[in-house]
């Protein structure tokens, strides 16, 4: 693709951006009728012309109208023949402006409310389709404005927030539309995604002020009942005094705020607009019957309580606010007071914000299609699995240094006691017991914990080698590095897995690995001739610890030469201090540790070596897949 088109369709107002494919800065803002915010309303005329945006509102040759349209797409019919009006305008309008060429390379994505299910997007979707759009996708209005957090070069969120619980509140003309995002993805919420509460509230609440406040309030009151496009039309010029005054209230408590409407419809009406504190006040903290008798601010604040409740204990680190609404400082301090532990940010232009992340979206999408190609492309090769047997010598190690002394002190001197105690008939029994008594400690708590540092560590180096192949990807891609290093949540002072891994995706990921390797390599062990292998580096010696200490305290005389196979009588067995072979066994450690390990050097074979290196590189092959499938949202 060449281009990338933005299309934000709002209920009040719209707006299109274009990002080139090889465009290095923000998606350009088009102008469609001279505005590049522009109202969602069409016209079609007498002679078939179809006017779209501000003038549509008030020609007076106009046969059919319709404005507000989006807000009742899942529930009027007709709403769907005014979106495919309106999309056919805009397109009309792109073309005449030269701003879209016919057979151009490009695609269009467009927003809707994170609350619609897939069946109500398809059926968005086929309306561009059937209109004559390029190739359309339908993304999520909130998804879109926070790529578009992300990538702006005045407004960097970065990368790692990503990782984190984020809530996006995208403050419309008709609805306030939720999102929260967990992990770079959008978990679904039970409020259905959206409140019936959006600015278009407060338009008309201004509105309603200022047509008390007239002169000539009856001539305003009956021109705006005889014509509702004129009446839509004032409410768009409240809306656009409402952010004027809101944008910056110091100067304006010095400065009148107004603004005059001559309605066309009747020339005698004349409709002045006014913000100062005092209908501030009472657009935001009065009752009003819209709002079933509450205030703007109650109304607001209970559906963020109510979110909040149904949050639980993901309580979000990021609070963003899009919509022109977001402007509002008001509205951040609300947020702050449900949020006080979130960081609430607004972007430098939230009406754009959207149009610009559904433009970026398409190119992220392009890459990623490729990102994603080349990544599939290095797990299905044999490169993980050769850095992995590599290093598979290392790993023999270091699970011989995390066993050998737990196991001594937690199997082999029970079983000493329970030789003595008599439990054990026959030295030649130990080996057997030692078996059963290994097993059943690895699959235990204590040595799935006492494994997860060593494998942790002996993963470092393997995911080095790993990097060496997924960095060039990520270069090529304008992927973040660090959204495939494992090694960057790797603390090289302190390794601690065990965390709340709800936090970090990747750290998850790592938990994840970490616990299945300690899996493959106990059941790999656990299933026969591995654990026969551990055997013969601990229990022959324990064996042989217990056989030189008979020798030692009763003579070579009163020993039998078939003493393994003898029932030593219990006082005997007694005559062997538990303290000396805690302390014979604590100097043999080292000893014991080489022949564990010569034992594995010795008798594993290369079935065992290629099983465990090929269960462990698909291991890791499996985390890197799903490490990509988590760069789609913060990109």
């Amino acid at each position: 693709m060449d281009r990338y088109y933005g299309f934000d369709l709002g209920d009040a107002e719209s707006a299109i951006s274009r990002l080139g494919k090889k465009d290095t800065g923000e998606p350009e803002v088009l102008s469609v009728r001279e505005a590049k915010s522009f109202i969602t309303a069409y016209a079609q005329l007498e002679n078939g012309e179809l006017l779209i945006g501000e003038s549509a509102c008030y020609d007076t040759s106009a046969i059919r109208r319709s404005l507000r349209f989006k807000s009742r797409f899942l529930t009027d019919p007709q709403s769907e023949k005014d979106v495919k009006r309106f999309a056919a305008g805009v397109l009309g309008e792109l073309y005449a402006d030269g701003n879209l060429v016919k057979n151009d390379d490009c695609c269009f994505y467009i927003g809707c409310p994170a609350g619609w299910d897939r069946a109500a997007r398809e059926r968005y979707r086929r309306i561009f389709e059937d209109t004559g759009y390029p190739p359309s996708r339908i993304v999520s209005e909130s998804r879109a404005a926070l790529i578009s957090a992300c990538q702006s070069r005045h407004f960097q969120v970065g990368y790692d927030i990503m990782s984190k619980p984020v809530l996006v509140v995208d403050i419309g003309s008709s609805t306030t539309d939720f999102a929260f995002i967990m992990g770079g993805k959008e978990v679904e919420l039970q409020t259905a995604g959206e409140v019936r509460l959006g600015g278009g509230i407060m338009d008309e609440l201004l509105l309603e002020e200022s047509i008390r406040l007239s002169p000539d309030s009856d001539a305003v009151r009956r021109a705006l009942e005889a014509s509702p496009p004129w009446r839509s039309y004032c409410e768009f010029a409240a809306r656009r005094l409402k952010e004027q005054y809101f944008s910056d209230e110091d100067y304006w408590r010095d400065n009148a705020c107004s603004k005059t409407v001559r309605i066309l419809s009747d020339p005698g009406a004349k409709l002045t607009l006014r913000m100062d504190e005092r209908i501030a006040d009472r657009i935001l903290n009065r009752g009003a019957a819209q709002l079933n008798g509450k205030s703007f601010r109650a109304a607001f604040c209970d559906s963020l309580r109510e979110l909040r409740a149904k949050l639980t204990d993901q309580s979000p680190e990021l609070l963003f606010l899009t919509g022109g609404v977001s402007r509002l400082p008001a509205i951040r301090e609300w947020c702050a007071e449900v949020f006080p532990e979130s960081v609430v940010i607004t972007g430098a232009e939230p009406e754009f914000s959207v149009s610009r992340g559904l433009a970026w979206s398409g190119r992220i999408d392009e890459e990623l299609r490729q990102f994603r190609r080349e990544v599939d492309e290095l797990i299905d090769s044999s490169a993980v699995e050769q850095i992995v047997e590599k290093r598979i010598d290392d790993l023999y190690r270091k699970i011989v240094d995390a066993m050998v002394e737990p196991i001594l002190r937690s199997v082999a001197v029970p079983v000493f006691d329970r030789w003595r105690n008599d439990e054990i008939r026959r030295l030649s029994d130990i080996d057997g017991v030692m078996q059963k008594e290994i097993e059943a400690w690895l699959h235990s708590d204590e040595a799935q914990a006492l494994l997860v540092r060593p494998i942790a560590e002996w993963l470092k180096p393997v995911a080095y080698d790993v990097e060496e192949k997924t960095m060039p990807i990520c270069l090529r891609h304008n992927v973040p590095y660090r959204a495939m290093s494992l090694n960057s949540y790797f603390s090289l002072s302190d390794i601690d897995i065990r965390i709340d891994a709800r936090e970090v995706f990747a750290v998850e990921e790592l938990t994840w690995l970490v616990n299945t390797i300690i899996s493959i390599i106990v059941g790999l062990i656990c299933g026969g001739s591995g654990l026969a292998l551990v055997s013969s580096g601990i229990s022959g010696i324990v064996v042989g610890v217990i056989a030189s200490l008979l020798l030692l305290f009763l003579g070579k005389d009163k020993l039998q030469q078939a003493f393994m196979n003898a029932d030593i009588l219990k006082p005997v067995r007694k005559l062997v201090p538990r303290s000396h072979f805690e302390a014979r066994i604590e100097k043999m450690t080292e000893e014991i540790k080489s022949s564990f390990f010569a034992s594995l050097e010795n008798e594993k074979n290369a079935e065992i070596t290629s099983r465990l290196a090929s269960e462990i590189s698909d291991q890791i092959e499996q985390c890197l897949a799903r490490m990509a499938e988590i760069v789609e949202i913060p990109l």
